[in-house]
């Protein structure tokens, strides 16, 4: 255990997180996701995992140590409804509270259709999968940059 760190957080995704550098991306998944094939191409290279977490809870978690990108202008996206990509499902809803809490309302969920996802997870620095059960619970976020104090 260490002071002030979520203890969802375990130490592949401390390393993965802190590993990190602006402008990589992770990707949080949900337990529909092709994990395993799509985490081998990952700079990580593994599959990294939180069964049992739900998306949002694992989204507050890392983002209670990593910030969003503010360099460019959708720094967190969600994968789009197939054949609705306007529609927002409840976990997506949530996933948005969470960023709201943990970034800031300007911060808001781009969308992305779900075959650019899964190119756009290949390339990501790591993947974490959820114990995610509710449908459309993946998510791509942008590290950004901690400024130094003044």
């Amino acid at each position: 255990m260490l002071k002030t760190i979520d203890p969802l957080l375990n130490p592949d995704i401390l390393y993965a997180i802190a590993s990190m550098g602006h402008g990589d991306v992770l990707a949080i998944v949900d337990c529909n996701f092709p994990i395993d094939s799509v985490a081998r191409k990952t700079v990580i290279g593994k599959p990294l995992r939180l069964d049992g977490v739900s998306a949002p809870r694992a989204g507050a978690a890392v983002l209670s140590l990593m910030p969003l990108d503010t360099f460019i202008p959708t720094p967190a996206l969600r994968m789009e409804v197939v054949g609705n990509p306007t529609q927002w499902t409840d976990v997506q809803v949530e996933f948005q509270d969470v960023i709201n809490r943990c970034e800031g309302p300007a911060f808001k969920l781009g969308g992305i259709e779900r075959f650019a996802f899964y190119e756009a997870a290949k390339n990501a620095y790591a993947v974490l999968q959820t114990g995610e059960s509710r449908l459309y619970g993946c998510f791509l976020l942008t590290k950004g940059i901690i400024p130094p104090a003044a």
